[in-house]
């Protein structure tokens, strides 16, 4: 068998295409070797330019992550590189495909360009602010061979040349903490570029930027009250000459015909008011104002990490409902987020109004749940005979549901043939996990997790993407980062978001509640620390290492990690017991009344003094990786303060706790703070006990839920754990399921019983938090996990019970493919795993040794004793 090796990637892009990275790390994947075969040497081939292509040949068996093996990349640089290796038989396989990868602009010097807008006077405290169009006309001369456009914004654009849209990417350049970071992005315009006289321009809106946000009625000019483009086009000639057309005062400003954006409220689009041609050559420009130049540092320019958002799905509607108002509503079937787009014929005039929302109420669209966000776009026809298609530029909605209003003609006949869809929007990562079993409401359930985390990784990791609020809530990220790592590659966009993290981190070591802060608004939120929230410095790093084995996330994040750490120490002092200040607790525990979520079963200082000791043991485990002696055994002995200090605070001398709820024991027994054997076998007696008291209902909230079934399944509870997972009576995951959810909600009773939604402010249908129990789906009912950072070494562990009689998952490892399947049939448990070349597996069975194995598929059946099936047939 021949070995194969896959074309190399850089860092973390799917697309290494105007990267920031100057020596930017490879990867690699061996898709088919010999059994048995390992590697023990890589070369690397890499072109540049007309030099001479370098060789490079390493002895080492690493093949995740390895050192860029030349000199640094150049600005604008492009190369080609592939790999071969080498395996203990001394024969070289065939190189890779070769990979491409282009630099962007690496440095401050490199940016000529200036932010330009428009001129004219608006009210700043507006939400009926007008954006603008800009628009540069330029010539190409003969010999063209290269073009690309470098652009970024205060605000959101899209770019056109020549009256074509430049790529395909939406709500660029996204959101960072803007005054230290903006991401810009580059673009090949080269096949758009035609010798003789061409043209570029840009719609502008005013996104996260300058637009309304937050909650409350939120503030507007958070970041600036300018609406500006920057773009820097750059030619490239055959005799090696460079051409750069940048935005300056030469540019030209016209109002567009979009007359009011934002990201909560929507956006409201006059076809009237278009101007034919204006991104192409030879536009009169008439009544265009002279553009302003406003300021940017070009030191806080940055490429981005991750891919950017884009439409990766189109979704029709299955249901045009009439309400009992006489509304017309479609119905898409699916809790998304998007916006629609309607290709409509009518009168010159009339508009077109789309209201969403995620749920009805009584057979209408309901929007207090919306809170603040109008979330309607609104579209006035030109009239033309061949009929308009459009679609919102700067906006995005969650919803499932749309009222239509002032459609010409026939809704049904429109909706049945495509004129209104749904196209759906979020950062576009790569899928890299599935997992399917023999429940089909389970099925449902992850399903939910994975469109909700569609729904709210839209460019930051938001809460929800609904109402007037969407930000980048830490404690959601921190409890779901091990669901979002099993089912897509995230390393690249939170690897991006924690820069920003620690670029918001206070200098006494605070994280703030969400990421990016949004100015002004702690007059109602004051930035404090609290547990769980804060927490993420430590312990979301520390996953991406664990699921993409990326030290250099470690490193980058080590001194947030450990300020955070440091902080909470101060705060509690020589007794190692985080008992005072503010805290959320177990929020959203289903106990607490409606407006008071953070009134929860387990003592919020519990939950603080049990995170205290996991993210000090997170900061040693860093500090080992990185190879920080001195600073792991300090962070080492810290946690083993905490964890006998909260044991004795916390925990009786049988085992039962001072809070007796499902929370304080799930907490305590996974972050492995109850000292001894007996006295953990009693708690996990007590929290299964708990749980069967209440019925197999949840009693957890964000800080319990990704915790309560790992610390049955662990601690010899899997049937408990199982009938917890499988309930169907409020509160539980498939009362949400059975109730018609199609993502995961905020509240356990988002929606009642009898179909009225909870009277609680905070009631959005989408959000991820309580979908985390997704990450022990993968690990536990199907049995797959990283045993080392990477999935170097891959644990399959599967854990039958419920009833279930399959269970399958596959994950794309950074090593290759990797997946478990098995069923149970007639008393035997048959198992079949996959290895990627590179990787080693465990195999650890219920009643048997652990198995090492090697690459390739490997099948397994077992019998199952009396008890199991006994078990499973109660189940």
């Amino acid at each position: 068998m021949d070995v194969i090796v896959e074309s190399p990637r850089l860092e973390h892009h799917r697309e290494p295409f105007g990267i920031g990275e100057d020596a930017p790390r490879l990867s690699w994947r061996v898709l088919q070797a010999p059994a048995g075969w390992r590697q023990n040497a890589y070369r690397v081939v890499i072109e540049r330019g007309e030099a001479p292509a370098s060789e490079l040949t390493v002895c080492s068996g690493e093949q995740v992550l390895v050192d860029w093996p030349d000199a640094p990349l150049r600005s604008r640089e492009s190369a080609r590189l592939s790999v071969a290796v080498r395996g203990a038989d001394g024969e070289w396989s065939a190189p890779s495909d070769p990979t491409t990868l282009e630099a962007g602009l690496l440095f401050p010097d490199d940016w000529i360009a200036r932010p330009v807008g428009a001129t004219w006077t608006e009210d700043p405290d507006s939400d009926e602010r007008r954006p603008s169009l800009l628009r540069r006309e330029f010539a190409v001369a003969h010999g063209l061979v290269r073009a690309r456009l470098y652009a970024s914004a205060h605000g959101l654009y899209e770019a056109e040349v020549n009256g074509m849209r430049v790529g395909d990417d939406a709500l660029s350049p996204g959101w960072t903490v803007y005054g230290r970071r903006l991401r810009y992005y580059t673009h090949d315009i080269t096949a758009m570029l035609e010798e003789g006289p061409n043209a570029v321009g840009a719609w502008l809106g005013d996104g996260w930027y300058r637009g309304r946000l937050g909650w409350r009625g939120g503030f507007r000019n958070l970041y600036g009250n300018d609406l500006s483009f920057l773009g820097q086009l750059e030619l490239t000639y055959a005799d090696g000459r460079r051409e750069i057309i940048a935005t300056d005062d030469s540019w030209r400003a016209a109002p567009s015909p979009i007359l009011r954006s934002g990201i909560y409220d929507g956006e409201d689009h006059d076809a009237r008011e278009e101007r034919a041609g204006w991104s192409r050559p030879g536009f009169d420009e008439t009544g265009w104002e002279r553009a302003a130049m406003r300021h940017r540092d070009p030191a806080t320019l940055v490429a981005p990490t991750g891919p950017p958002v884009r439409c990766t799905q189109e979704v029709a509607p299955v249901a045009v409902l009439t309400g009992p108002s006489g509304s017309r509503i479609l119905d898409f079937g699916q809790n998304l987020v998007g916006r629609v787009r309607i290709r409509v014929r009518g009168e010159e005039g009339r508009t077109v109004t789309l209201r969403t929302a995620e749920v009805l109420q009584d057979g209408e669209l309901y929007t207090r749940p919306l809170r603040g966000a109008r979330s309607s776009d609104g579209y006035t026809l030109a009239g033309r005979a061949e009929g308009e298609t459009w679609e919102p530029r700067f906006t995005f909605h969650g919803f499932r549901y749309v009222e239509v209003s002032g459609w010409p003609g026939d809704l049904d006949a429109a909706a049945a043939s495509g004129d209104l869809v749904a196209r759906v929007y979020h950062s576009d990562l790569e899928r890299t996990g599935w997992f399917e079993c023999s429940d089909a409401s389970v099925n449902r359930l992850h399903a939910n997790v994975v469109w909700g985390m569609r729904g709210n990784f839209v460019d930051i990791p938001t809460d929800c993407p609904q109402r007037d609020e969407r930000v980048g809530w830490t404690g959601d990220i921190q409890v779901f980062g091990p669901a979002a790592s099993s089912l897509y590659d995230v390393s690249g966009m939170l690897t991006g978001w924690l820069r920003d993290l620690a670029i918001e981190q206070l200098p006494d070591g605070t994280v703030p509640w969400y990421v990016p802060v949004i100015p002004a608004h702690h007059m109602w939120t004051p930035i404090r620390p609290g547990a769980a929230w804060g927490d993420v410095a430590t312990l979301l790093p520390w996953t991406l290492y664990e699921r993409f084995g990326d030290a250099g996330v470690l490193r980058a994040q080590f001194g947030s990690a450990r300020g955070w750490v440091d902080l909470v120490e101060r705060l509690a002092g020589p007794g190692r017991l985080w008992d005072t200040g503010f805290q959320l607790g177990d929020w959203l525990d289903p106990a607490a009344p409606p407006q008071d979520p953070a009134d929860a079963r387990t003592d919020r200082h519990l939950v603080a003094t049990a995170y205290f000791a996991r993210s000090a043991r997170a900061v040693a485990d860093m500090a080992d990786a990185l190879g920080l002696t001195d600073e792991r055994a300090r962070y080492s002995r810290l946690a083993d303060e905490v964890a006998a200090a909260f044991a004795e605070r916390y925990v009786g001398a049988d085992g039962t706790m001072t809070s007796d709820a499902q929370t304080a024991y799930a907490l305590a027994l996974a972050f492995e703070l109850i000292p001894d054997a007996a006295r953990r076998d009693t708690a996990a007696a007590r929290l299964a006990e708990l749980v069967r008291e209440a019925g197999n209902r949840i009693a957890t909230g964000f800080v319990g839920t990704p915790l309560v079934t790992d610390a049955l399944s662990a601690h010899g509870h899997v049937d408990t754990a199982y009938a917890l997972l499988l309930e169907r009576e409020c509160p539980s995951w498939l009362y949400q399921v059975d109730m018609g959810a199609t993502t995961v909600w905020e509240r356990w009773d988002a929606m009642l019983p009898d179909g009225t939604v909870n009277p609680g402010t905070m009631t959005s249908f989408n959000h991820y938090a309580l979908g985390a129990v997704a990450d022990w789906l993968h690990r536990v009912v199907a049995g797959l996990a990283p045993d080392e950072p990477g999935y170097r070494v891959i644990r399959f562990a599967p854990r039958p019970g419920g009833g279930l009689t399959t269970a399958t998952a596959s994950h794309l490892t950074p090593y290759g493919e990797t997946a478990i399947t098995w069923t149970v049939l007639e008393g035997e448990l048959v198992v079949q795993a996959t290895v990627p070349v590179g990787a080693r597996g465990v195999l650890d069975l219920p009643g048997r040794e652990p198995e090492t194995l090697p690459h390739g598929m490997h099948t397994r059946r077992i019998s199952l004793g009396t008890a199991e099936l006994a078990s499973r047939a109660a189940n």
